[in-house]
């Protein structure tokens, strides 16, 4: 029996948000422009992003990763495309699996296209997840916006980011296309980039262009790079110090705590919220996905 109708949920975290697919079994077909189709804000439910949910057994991509998480968040950006993670997605795709009731308050293990991910849900209602080592490659990169070009960090949290310390926020601009990027063979498939300002001491507020998506109120790899270019910047590596550092990362839809440990372990801590269930009409989604 063909079916009529398909469940979705909508989740947040820190104001980046997301449409839910659950589907155990890996039996929905989610093409680039379905997954185009869900995220429109106009003519559709509206996203920065979809979280595919599939039992890791299931999916081809991750079937090696079963016994390690039973779950496998198969990520897409808001254009259709693959990512390979997404910190607030993880946040949030675990809120769900608790709301409902495939997980209790605790500790759990995640599968992604970026490893397995290590989450804590707390009883109080943040999320905190292992968002492993970041990688540091020695490329130097500019950013430009405008007429302003400025030195960029490049840091790998499972996907590429460019971070750039900058004066103002508002030296951003609108980020409604991508900031270029030089040299541009440095990111191949394209890069998530973040302006970052001074708040105070081990307290930063960035703005963010994800890559597929454009500008985000919120992005956990780019809270965790952008933490990482800090505490390089500010010589408390703790790597060198043994001692863990903490910094608060503002963005425009609220707070996260990143840790990075000596280990070069890095703890994304933050809110994950479940808004809204319902069902969408497959029809809708296989038939009229732009054209």
């Amino acid at each position: 029996m063909t079916q009529t109708s398909l469940s979705f949920l909508k989740g947040h975290g820190t104001e980046n948000d997301f449409v839910i697919v659950p589907d155990p079994d890996n039996a929905v077909d989610l093409p680039a422009t379905a997954v185009a189709k869900l995220c429109d804000r106009r003519a559709g439910i509206g996203a920065d992003g979809v979280l595919h949910v599939v039992r890791s057994a299931a999916h081809p991509e991750a079937a090696h990763m079963a016994d390690e998480a039973e779950w496998f968040m198969d990520y897409r950006n808001s254009d259709g495309s693959i990512a390979e993670m997404c910190g607030n997605g993880v946040r949030v795709f675990a809120r769900y699996l608790q709301y409902v009731g495939h997980v209790e308050p605790g500790d759990l293990a995640v599968a992604t296209r970026g490893g397995v991910k290590r989450v804590h849900l707390d009883k109080s209602g943040d999320v905190t997840v292992s968002m492993g080592r970041a990688v540091l490659p020695e490329e130097q990169v500019t950013v430009t916006v405008d007429d302003r070009t400025w030195p960029a960090r490049n840091v790998n949290m499972g996907n590429p980011h460019a971070v750039a310390f900058v004066d103002s926020l508002d030296h951003a601009g609108k980020l409604l296309d991508p900031p270029p990027f030089s040299p541009a063979e440095v990111y191949p498939t394209g890069v998530n980039v973040e302006f970052v300002v001074d708040r105070g001491p081990r307290h930063v507020a960035m703005r963010v262009h994800e890559r597929g998506s454009g500008e985000t109120r919120s992005c956990g790899t780019g809270a965790c790079a952008v933490a990482v270019a800090a505490i390089r910047r500010d010589g408390v590596d703790p790597a060198a110090t043994g001692a863990p550092v903490t910094y608060t990362v503002d963005l425009p839809g609220g707070t996260l705590l990143i840790t990075e440990h000596p280990d070069g372990q890095i703890d994304m801590t933050g809110p994950a919220v479940i808004v809204a269930a319902g069902e969408f009409d497959a029809a809708w989604l296989t038939e009229t996905a732009f054209g």
